[in-house]
């Protein structure tokens, strides 16, 4: 039987950064303002990947689904400085989605035994809710960064 709490932070998670994401220009996705670096399509992007690795492959064994470079880009190991090539936020978005239909089928497949396998010094379950956990935290950051967008008018 699957985790139905699980599949319910998931959902209720992504559903806020999807909205938060909503009606976001390619403008506002790159601005960062003075003395910071992260920008809300780096959030995202972020996102993306953390829940990829500590989402799906950690509970699946897939191999982490996203374009070339975007390991890179927005891992935990990068280094987001003030750059040009960001993919367009539309794109995260997209992927944001489809991620989401993906874990939930992960999850909704495992047993409570499989999510309470030991992996890398925690379980399957920690795992996915430390992805899920640190993706709320940067919709703080998204926040943050819509208000201050609106704000330097």
């Amino acid at each position: 039987m699957s985790d139905a709490t699980l599949l319910m932070l998931l959902n209720d998670v992504r559903g806020k950064t999807l909205r938060l994401l909503d009606g976001v220009s390619d403008e506002e996705a790159r601005f960062a303002p003075p003395g910071l670096n992260n920008t809300i399509v780096w959030h995202a992007g972020h996102v993306l990947v953390v829940t990829e690795h500590l989402g799906v492959t950690k509970a699946s064994g897939a191999k982490p689904s996203y374009p070339g470079g975007w390991f890179e880009m927005f891992s935990w190991q990068s280094k987001p400085t003030p750059v040009t090539h960001w993919p367009a936020l539309a794109d995260v978005v997209t992927d944001l989605r489809a991620q989401q239909v993906r874990l939930a089928a992960v999850i909704g497949g495992l047993t409570n035994e499989q999510l309470d396998r030991t992996l890398d010094g925690g379980t399957v379950r920690h795992s996915i809710l430390h992805g899920l956990h640190d993706e709320a935290c940067h919709q703080g950051e998204i926040w943050l960064l819509r208000k201050l967008w609106k704000s330097r008018r």
